[in-house]
């Protein structure tokens, strides 16, 4: 089981940035066992992965552990909620930052939000995102994928 941080900053988007579509773009299907603690199953693309995250919003331990089709699809079954279908986007930023632009599909259709994962708390501190980004919602538990589930896109 791989254990290890991440310091992400998630926003919304104000509008699709040029060149998206020549990104690499992964397609991610995920439900979740648990919110509290995070218990998440995902696949992306053609690998499986059970995630366990501690709690915190913009600073988060998390472990992850390979999981078989097999597992997936049995562990699919005890999920709570919806579960979330999106094509991920990875856009290079200035600094050798990547924008991960999520365009969610399914129950979730036309949402769409973004995150920058840093290597430290300073990083994350000074970030000045492109003008593409909208609101900031790191700090906002509605829009963790994890309510999402449950309860939808937030209402503003």
């Amino acid at each position: 089981m791989e254990k290890n941080y991440e310091i992400e900053r998630k926003f919304l988007v104000n509008e699709l940035p040029e060149g998206m579509e020549e990104c690499p773009c992964h397609h991610i299907v995920q439900g979740y066992i648990s919110t509290n603690p995070t218990i998440r199953i995902r696949r992306l693309d053609d690998s499986y992965i059970l995630t366990v995250k501690s709690s915190g919003l913009i600073k988060r331990q998390e472990y992850e552990l390979e999981l078989t089709a097999e597992q997936f699809e049995g562990l699919k079954g005890k999920t709570e909620g919806y579960i979330i279908e999106k094509k991920r986007y990875i856009i290079p930023l200035e600094g050798g930052l990547k924008a991960e632009l999520d365009v969610y599909y399914g129950d979730l259709e036309g949402f769409m939000n973004v995150e920058v994962e840093f290597a430290d708390m300073q990083s994350a501190l000074v970030f000045d995102p492109p003008s593409w980004f909208g609101r900031e919602v790191t700090q906002d538990k509605r829009y963790t994928n994890g309510s999402m589930s449950k309860f939808g896109v937030p209402e503003e």
